[in-house]
């Protein structure tokens, strides 16, 4: 039997360490994530008029703090809430380094129970896919909901989680190139039925899990968690959008062919269709 609690994201993200910071810019591909999220944050987070009271921003699962020294480096007051300690640990390592430690709280919580006042931040984070790792449906709308309760009101709430097309297709392409341990083509069929990858998934196929329990999620299920929460969907915008169709072997192309791979995302950021296929999906919304 498959011990369950080796696919606790908790887990996994404390044995992950480091990696996680080093993901977003591990590769053109993982980059397209940071750089589409990063727009948003850009147009719709609230400005900072007053560099001695800057908005106060929640960055809820924000791992090692990518997102949270980049918020600091542009003057928002951040509070980051991350579960795995190993994790607190590495952002608060890459705070100090950067010298923006005092601009950012670093504590213990969960996207289902933030522990926050009602309208205790101006804009709030749940990026890369805290909502994708609650596998219960109920638990899933109550995170949802913590996100809109700590955000004033029409206050911006993004959220990202992990798409189920772009999941799929991302396997089918490595289907019989990679090892066969990390093979888990076997599992899709099973997936898109249930769309939680969890331990039991894996061992019913016969497989050792490869990745964290996972809820995959489609775009019309996104935005109707979102709607329910009481959160105003904006956009849904694709991350990795049309390099989801490749995922690899972008370093054979030269610096003009990125670009123009950039700007199809641009053109086509907010298109319904590409954004359910996109591994990442990213939805702006208001409280």
């Amino acid at each position: 039997m498959v011990d369950p609690d080796r696919t606790d994201p908790e887990t996994y993200y404390d044995d992950y360490g480091e990696r996680e910071w080093e993901r977003l810019d591990r590769d053109f591909f993982h980059r397209l994530e940071w750089e589409g999220t990063v727009e948003q944050l850009e147009t719709h987070l609230p400005p900072v008029d007053d560099p001695d009271d800057p908005p106060r921003v929640a960055d809820v699962g924000g791992a090692a703090g990518r997102y949270s020294v980049w918020l600091a480096e542009h003057g928002y007051d951040v509070t980051l809430v991350e579960p795995s300690g190993a994790q607190r640990d590495i952002a608060r390592e890459k705070l100090a380094e950067r010298g923006v430690s005092d601009r950012v709280t670093v504590r213990d919580g969960d996207v289902r129970d933030l522990e926050a006042a009602d309208d205790a931040f101006d804009a709030t984070l749940c990026l890369g896919g805290p909502l994708s790792h609650v596998l219960d449906a109920d638990e899933r709308r109550e995170g949802a909901s913590e996100l809109r309760r700590v955000t004033v009101p029409d206050g911006p709430v993004f959220a990202s989680v992990m798409g189920l097309l772009g999941a799929v297709m991302i396997t089918v392409q490595y289907a019989g190139r990679v090892e066969p341990e990390v093979d888990d083509l076997a599992l899709m069929p099973d997936l898109v039925r249930e769309r939680d990858y969890t331990a039991d998934l894996a061992e019913r196929n016969g497989m050792e899990p490869v990745i964290f329990d996972c809820h995959f999620f489609r775009r019309d299920e996104f935005e109707e968690l979102l709607d329910g929460a009481g959160l105003a969907v904006e956009r849904v915008a694709a991350l990795e959008g049309v390099a989801a169709l490749r995922r690899s072997h972008f370093e054979e192309l030269d610096d003009d062919a990125r670009d123009t791979v950039r700007a199809l995302n641009d053109l086509l950021r907010t298109d319904g269709t590409l954004a359910d296929v996109s591994p990442h999906m990213l939805a702006v919304c208001r409280a």
